[in-house]
């Protein structure tokens, strides 16, 4: 089974190895430019790519995989399937057209809902109780073609978009191998998608990531985890934004103003919102590490009374 590869982050790289584990042929591994990452802005590899070169892969990185060179370089290999994992463009037709059997992806969420860039994140931020990844035959249109397979998993309290991620990227890994194999034995099934029960997971922005204290605590509980680790979520402490990396939910009503700070302890930041009292449990402020609001307390302090904004 001849086999392009193509796909970007690191959420492609678990399906591209279990189809080089499983002995599948890899021709080409199609991924995008590398680009200036972290701190230091360095250019770096994609994951995708990190991994291609160690298993011995061969790498292609076009501007764009619609141009004809691509096309043209595609047409010479002649491949049984384009598998696409997260690779960051949309293929036109006659990308579509050239594989012998034909263009499947894996996508992070249980299609029709959370089609689009960030479905991982949107789920938990509207929180859904399950989640999973669905494997479809690629048209022209955003995460509408046919869907092949299904899986789920549940979304515990204790998930967020890095803990789901990391489930739903092995999982889709495993679901694409079974996929393949059935489409090449005739035995898969093509189910349309209902176009009327379709959602969208928009991309994020940074902005998206201020919290609004008058949303309840499970709404601000969902937002902390599905913006986990990026753009994450803030407020303001006075005039310093502070970032908020863990909160959990009290059984404490809130009493007063949304936001307001009503007590600071070791175990945490307890605030009011819409219902229930939030807490902070590990924070950052401005040229600070993330920290446990103990470990931040043992040298620094946090006022009652203040209102978050």
């Amino acid at each position: 089974m001849n086999i392009v590869f193509a796909g970007t982050p690191a959420f492609a790289v678990p399906s591209l190895e279990k189809l080089h584990e499983k002995g599948f042929n890899i021709s080409l591994v199609i991924t995008q430019k590398d680009r200036p990452r972290g701190r230091g802005k360095k250019v770096q590899f994609t994951p995708v790519k990190e991994k291609a070169l160690e298993l011995g892969l061969e790498v292609y990185q076009p501007d764009n995989i619609n141009s004809q060179e691509s096309i043209e370089r595609l047409k010479v290999i002649k491949p049984d399937f384009l598998v696409v994992v997260a690779y960051g463009q949309i293929l036109r037709r006659e990308v579509l057209d050239i594989p012998k059997f034909e263009c499947i992806n894996v996508h992070a969420s249980l299609l029709p809902k959370y089609r689009g860039a960030a479905p991982i994140n949107w789920a938990i931020i509207n929180g859904e109780e399950e989640t999973g990844v669905t494997i479809m035959k690629m048209e022209e249109g955003l995460d509408s073609g046919d869907m092949i397979s299904k899986a789920k998993v549940t979304i515990l309290d204790e998930d967020d978009a890095i803990s789901i991620h990391d489930k739903l990227s092995q999982l889709g890994a495993d679901l694409l191998v079974s996929t393949l194999l059935d489409i090449k034995e005739n035995k898969a099934k093509y189910t349309p998608q209902d176009h009327e029960e379709a959602s969208y997971a928009p991309m994020l922005h940074k902005d998206r990531g201020k919290i609004d204290w008058n949303m309840s605590a499970r709404e601000i509980f969902n937002l902390v985890r599905g913006l986990k680790p990026w753009p994450g979520t803030f407020t303001f402490y006075e005039d310093s934004q502070l970032k908020i990396h863990r909160v959990a939910i009290s059984d404490e009503d809130s009493k007063g103003e949304a936001g307001k700070i009503i007590r600071v302890t070791k175990d945490g930041v307890y605030v009011n919102t819409k219902d229930k009292v939030l807490v902070i449990e590990e924070l950052q402020f401005p040229n600070k590490r993330p920290m446990k609001v103990r470990e931040y307390l043992a040298g620094n302090s946090i006022e009652e009374g203040i209102v978050l904004k």
